[in-house]
């Protein structure tokens, strides 16, 4: 399994965080949240989407949203939760996200 260039700092490999982030395993310290917040603040926007879902974005950005340092991620992510809900609420159905490929 390949490694994720946002977990360069531990060896962590592509299926163990997707099993954090999914919220099947945990690692010491290491949960769904430190795996959300870890992706939120490393990752490409296309990827943040199709590994947590729109809904799962808006569902746990309140949790999250103390724990990321960029400001700009901060307000994009701040944006999002405000405007989906609003503008495009069917993305927020469940079956509804984008597929999630994990390859």
């Amino acid at each position: 399994m390949s490694r994720l260039p946002y977990v360069w700092d531990y060896d962590i490999d592509e299926e163990t965080f997707q099993a954090l982030l999914d919220g099947r395993s945990t690692l010491g310290r290491l949960d769904r949240d430190w795996a959300a917040v870890r992706l939120l603040e490393h990752a490409p926007y296309r990827e943040i989407v199709r590994r947590l879902g729109f809904r799962g974005i808006i569902e746990g950005w309140p949790a999250w949203r103390s724990r990321i340092r960029s400001q700009s991620r901060r307000r994009g992510f701040d944006f999002l939760a405000d405007w989906l809900p609003r503008r495009h609420p069917e993305l927020l159905e469940r079956g509804r996200d984008l597929p999630r490929s994990h390859g």
